[in-house]
């Protein structure tokens, strides 16, 4: 009896550990998600591969360039494609989330 009731103690400790240790995992920032379709061309952080880098670019720079491809009267590319998918908030999000990752906002 004894070792079963310490068992269950065990078990319930770990299970308490368990789900205090996976609620702290704080939310990912905003911008992160919207800016995954971006990962293609230019990484997971901005920091892509032969395309612009977009990692620590101003804010206001990389939300204005996005706006001009959304608002465009041509569609000229996929970035003016992409862009169009996204609500203006959504675009200031993305923007901001680049905007705070480590780089040096290159082109």
């Amino acid at each position: 009896m004894l070792i079963y009731k310490q068992t269950l103690i065990g078990t319930v400790a770990a299970l308490a550990a368990l789900s205090l240790s996976s609620g702290a995992h704080a939310a990912p920032p905003a911008g992160q998600l919207l800016a995954s379709q971006c990962a293609q061309c230019h990484g997971t952080n901005g920091n892509g591969p032969g395309f612009d880098e977009l990692a620590g670019k101003p804010t206001n720079e990389l939300y204005n360039e996005l706006r001009e491809m959304k608002y465009s009267q041509q569609i000229e590319g996929i970035m003016d494609r992409q862009a169009r998918g996204y609500t203006d908030t959504q675009l200031r999000l993305i923007a901001d989330y680049l905007a705070a990752q480590p780089g040096a906002g290159d082109d």
